[in-house]
């Protein structure tokens, strides 16, 4: 069963009513014939998720980026790269778990990985602290990046995080610092990284592990310098004007490419992530290979002014 949200209740109507009509089938046996009219709802259901998926506003990409079912960062770290061996510790303070780091190979090569996981239950969200990284979590991404850099390896970053963890024990410990400590090592490395935004990518939070040669975007994820809500609460001091915000916030894919913050789109499936796991997480696959295999031949001095290039571009070249 899905875990249908809010803008979906056209097609989960549909879909339960096909439910009634095979519960009546398997209690009434030969007797009563559906397929055809289950083969109706289906078709049905199908092309109204087609139609609403069409036209999703941005808060209800928003909700999509946000679905409890939608692949995690340890779902494409299990269905991309090989061999993984997580690293843990910054080597100052402690471990974070909101974010996962090591070394593994992915096609053939090996790489670094930085991601950002949220949690899938109530025990392992609680775990991950819902993928707000504290600041020994970016000191464990910038020993990381050195380390890539040390070896010369690619760099690959899953971003999922609604925002740093503004708790008071992480702003002792300087999250500020961290955050900006890991943007800039990003940004100086001499090998070529790749993210890919996989759901939400939350202000200074995510950028800290973003900051790469190519950012890649999930088609329903979001990417903004602060949640809708938050936007709401601080322009209009009204969380419940959390969608306006998310329009004017520009936090979609197709809005961030146009203005140059992402260079591409990986599609999903109709229905979203969460309704094809496999396939999406194939279809990263071969986009992130694409961008890796871009960078290739690049120097790393060339990787460098590469980057530096993105980022200075970003929002120029508008019309």
């Amino acid at each position: 069963m899905h875990s249908y949200l809010e803008f979906e209740k056209p097609v989960a109507d549909i879909e339960g009513k096909i439910q009634e009509l095979r519960a009546i089938a398997a209690e009434d046996g030969e007797a009563v014939n559906v397929d055809d009219e289950i083969e109706r709802l289906n078709a049905k259901s199908a092309q109204t998720l087609k139609d609403l998926y069409a036209k999703l506003t941005p808060w209800q990409k928003t909700l999509v980026a946000r679905h409890p079912d939608r692949p995690h960062a340890i779902d494409y770290i299990a269905g991309l790269i090989e061999d993984f061996t997580p690293l843990a510790g910054d080597r100052k303070f402690a471990e974070d778990h909101a974010l996962i780091a090591g070394i593994g190979r992915f096609r053939g090569q090996s790489v670094a990985v930085l991601a950002q996981e949220k949690g899938h239950d109530t025990e392992t969200r609680l775990k991950h602290n819902f993928g707000m990284v504290r600041p020994e979590g970016y000191r464990k991404a910038v020993r990381i990046m050195e380390l890539a850099e040390r070896f010369s390896i690619p760099l690959i970053s899953f971003v999922d995080t609604s925002g740093a963890y503004p708790g008071r024990g992480a702003e002792e410990r300087g999250q500020s610092e961290a955050i900006a400590r890991s943007t800039d090592v990003g940004l100086g490395l001499g090998t070529p990284s790749v993210a890919v935004v996989i759901g939400e990518g939350g202000s200074g939070g995510a950028i800290a592990i973003a900051t790469a040669n190519k950012v890649l975007m999930m088609e329903h994820a979001i990417y903004s310098v602060i949640s809708p809500e938050g936007a709401a609460s601080i322009l209009w001091r009204d969380s419940a004007k959390a969608q306006d915000a998310a329009t004017a916030l520009k936090i979609t894919a197709q809005d961030l490419k146009q203005l140059g913050v992402i260079d591409d789109i990986i599609e999903e499936p109709v229905g979203g992530a969460h309704r094809a796991r496999e396939i999406v997480i194939d279809t990263a696959g071969k986009s992130i290979e694409a961008a890796l295999q871009d960078l290739a031949d690049l120097s790393a001095d060339e990787v460098r002014r590469q980057r530096r290039e993105k980022f200075v571009a970003i929002g120029r070249n508008l019309s």
